[in-house]
């Protein structure tokens, strides 16, 4: 069975609380041949991740309770690395960047398209196959870790601090490379797929992000290296353990 026939077999949570948005988004879902759980609050929604079995949420903001930001936050914080799309009439700048940074891996505005939304449900879990290809759980990224199947890594200065899913993209792109070059171009149509937001600035921002938890002097990084004019290319450490 290919992974994109296995994909449509995902289960996925949707966490939305009015009834007309729920009802349209399950049945579309089901229509594609996902398995759909629905909660309608955020202590629903904790329950039903704590539950497990889950592979894709979506997630609304304004929810009863708890509010979807919350849920994330507490999901990541606990560990679960589940792919969290946002899905929230929430739209001011800040309200995306505050999802993204509690741990969010997309975030889309109401009203929305129902071909975007099964574009993105699509991209997530095309991308969340990662994680079945074989490679070291834990390898050296500069001066810490990076742990594949915990999502978390051990940074330079000690702490250890979770990794969203495009972190663990860019950062797996790179070491699959063993010290090869990794394009701009390639890194986005890896990691950010059929997302119509981002551009090759967007990459450099999240570089810079890993370079804050790899590197002893982020400002003149040794292992995240920036090839001038294509793309970046990680100077290896080596695996620690296979998994």
């Amino acid at each position: 069975m290919t992974y994109d026939a296995r994909m449509n077999e995902a289960r996925v949570l949707v966490v939305e609380d009015e009834a007309r948005i729920a009802n349209l988004v399950c049945d579309n879902l089901e229509d594609e041949g996902y398995r759909i759980m629905l909660a309608s609050d955020g202590d629903a929604a904790l329950r039903a991740a704590h539950a497990g079995g889950i592979d894709l949420i979506l997630l609304d903001v304004m929810l009863p309770h708890v509010d979807g930001f919350e849920v994330c936050r507490r999901l990541r914080a606990e560990g679960d690395r589940t792919p969290i799309l946002f899905v929230t009439a929430r739209d001011l700048p800040p309200d995306r960047v505050r999802g993204l940074m509690v741990g969010g891996d997309d975030y889309l505005v109401k009203p929305f398209q129902l071909d975007e939304l099964l574009a993105r449900v699509h991209a997530i879990l095309r991308r969340k196959g990662w994680s079945g290809r074989a490679q070291a759980a834990q390898v050296q990224v500069g001066n810490g870790t990076v742990d594949f199947e915990r999502g978390e890594a051990t940074c330079a200065n000690g702490s250890i601090e979770p990794l969203n899913r495009k972190e663990l993209g860019i950062l797996r792109l790179l070491v699959e490379a063993h010290g090869g070059v990794v394009s701009r171009t390639d890194i986005l149509t890896e990691v950010w797929g059929d997302e119509v937001d981002p551009t090759p600035r967007t990459v450099d921002n999240f570089v810079v992000r890993l370079r804050k938890k790899f590197e002893s002097d982020p400002a003149e990084p040794q292992y995240l290296l920036t090839m001038r004019g294509v793309g970046y290319r990680l100077r290896e450490k080596g695996a620690l353990r296979t998994s």
